[in-house]
């Protein structure tokens, strides 16, 4: 969704693009923590609390605004004659976008894409208020509640460090196999 998205806002001449951009990245100025109560009465409303789907909507809604940002500069990083010389050799706007533009931003959307996996597998406060049955808990309130749940009375330390580092795990894994293209994804598009 964000590919197609930003590939549009750097590449198409669509009118009042810029000032639908700004109203975007408005959301970055916005701490999500401010809107969590509206968003909770919503979904409350249309019963997405306590579900996947309405956590990946907010995980979605947390990190698009930032995920534009960076792929519309990395597409706009994109020497224009790569996408004349398709549409010279009867290219259509997919193929154009899927042959030329995806291959040449990599770095980025894998960037992206580990911002949103790092980011989405660490939130808490967004989880601690969209979910409250114990069976739809994420890890970090999984660990969080553990501190409480010890049938001595006290917190096992013990049992929680060795969640936390069990948490950490997939984090580095999904870094170390991808750090390649995460420094090239996040200076691609910073200098025009």
């Amino acid at each position: 969704m964000t590919v197609p998205a930003a590939y549009a806002l750097s590449r198409f001449p669509i009118r009042g693009k810029e000032v639908f951009f700004l109203f975007l990245l408005l959301a970055l100025i916005i701490p999500y923590q401010a809107l969590l109560t509206p968003i909770f009465l919503f979904f409350a409303k249309v019963k997405l609390t306590n579900s996947i789907i309405g956590l990946a909507i907010l995980h979605t809604s947390i990190q698009l605004p930032f995920s534009l940002y960076v792929l519309r500069n990395n597409f706009a990083a994109v020497p224009r004659e790569l996408e004349e010389a398709a549409v010279m050799d009867g290219a259509g706007t997919f193929q154009v976008l899927v042959r030329i533009f995806v291959p040449a931003v990599m770095p980025g959307i894998i960037t992206v894409a580990l911002f949103a996996f790092i980011t989405s597998w660490n939130e808490l406060l967004g989880a601690l208020v969209m979910m409250n049955k114990s069976s739809t808990f994420t890890l970090p309130l999984v660990l969080a509640t553990a501190r409480t749940e010890t049938s001595l009375g006290g917190t096992d330390w013990g049992m929680l460090q060795a969640g936390v580092t069990i948490s950490v795990v997939p984090c580095i894994l999904v870094y170390l196999l991808l750090q390649r293209y995460f420094v090239s994804g996040l200076l691609s598009g910073a200098v025009k």
